[in-house]
């Protein structure tokens, strides 16, 4: 195997010069960085990261924790994530969010040697937080938070949902029923609250058109037939996530109903596949041309190369209707 050894001999220059082209040194003149350069690509030498790392104490690592795949909205933030932590220099390890038990992927994340790490798969209780803290290691939530004070970004989520309230009420619905996830996310847990509270204070809340699902195809799907079971079925449905709405239209045609004429739908997110010609969504998304993820990686990368000043990251971005095609007046 090559050594930086070999590569100093080939180069003519000393082992600590090679050492500091690998680290980016500015203390390098640019005859040497060639040499360097030209002796390590006709030895094919590849450095040895971990050792890389000892010198420079930092591993050029992150960990991103997202949420499920099922989800546009993630594929499309970890998309951003990895592309922008590629541009920066970075490597990214993506895991994903186990169905409410997250233990065994925290511990894979905290046994490994990081810069940093992005996640979206905390709870607002979660006790992972406290052992996060205590690696003194910088990390960013984004679109959940925890309740207890930390780096984060999200979207204004009890704004959204009062925003889909007045959208259905401004049509004339009284009749609207909720579809969302896990209350003991920040996410779900706000736009359940700033929804049912709007409502409550215009028309009676039927708790029996209020889900919480697991976000599942499947669990989507049973709370749509059990509000269209009743004999006063809902004339629209907010859906917490563009993945649920997308799930629940799904499921409306395949019973017979059509979009928006007998039933009214609205998302959540605005991710791209809301703009679809088959359907075109009525959705709620923040307020700004880069996703939440983009948003979180770019404040992770300053805070890990000491550009943030030591400023606390936290961001509520304003919320936007999309009015498109799958709501109308009633």
């Amino acid at each position: 195997m090559v050594s930086s050894k070999d590569v100093a001999k080939r180069a003519g220059v000393s082992q600590s010069t090679v050492s500091r082209v690998l680290n980016e040194s500015d203390r390098v003149s640019k005859s040497n960085v060639d040499k360097v350069t030209k002796a390590m690509n006709e030895l094919n030498y590849r450095p040895n990261s971990i050792a890389r790392s000892l010198v420079s104490k930092q591993t050029k690592t992150l960990a991103l924790i997202s949420g499920p795949l099922h989800n546009p909205f993630f594929v499309e933030t970890t998309t951003s994530i990895i592309n922008y932590a590629n541009e920066k220099g970075y490597k990214t390890n993506v895991f994903f969010e186990n169905a409410g038990d997250n233990m065994s992927v925290y511990e894979s994340v905290l046994s490994m040697q990081l810069d940093g790490i992005i996640l979206s798969s905390i709870f607002m209780e979660d006790p992972i937080y406290e052992e996060l803290k205590a690696l003194n290691l910088p990390f960013v939530m984004f679109n959940r938070k925890h309740n207890k004070p930390g780096h984060f970004v999200e979207i204004d989520n009890e704004k959204s949902g009062k925003m889909a309230a007045d959208h259905f009420l401004e049509l004339g619905h009284e009749r609207i029923g909720f579809i969302g996830g896990p209350l003991y996310t920040s996410t779900f847990y706000g736009r359940y609250i700033g929804f049912s509270e709007e409502i409550r204070k215009h028309v009676p809340l039927d708790e029996a058109f209020m889900h919480e699902t697991d976000t599942s195809e499947q669990d989507v799907r049973d709370a749509v037939l059990k509000m269209m079971g009743r004999k006063h079925k809902p004339t629209a449905i907010f859906a917490a996530t563009d993945s649920i709405a997308i799930l629940a239209i799904d499921t409306l045609k395949e019973l017979g109903y059509a979009i928006p004429e007998d039933i009214s739908i609205c998302g959540m997110d605005n991710v791209r596949m809301a703009r679809h010609h088959s359907f075109e969504l009525t959705t709620i998304g923040p307020n700004t041309d880069k996703n939440l993820g983009r948003l979180g990686i770019e404040h992770l990368i300053e805070m890990i190369e000491g550009n943030d000043d030591n400023k606390p990251v936290e961001v509520t971005i304003d919320p936007v209707m999309y009015e498109r095609k799958t709501t109308c007046r009633i």
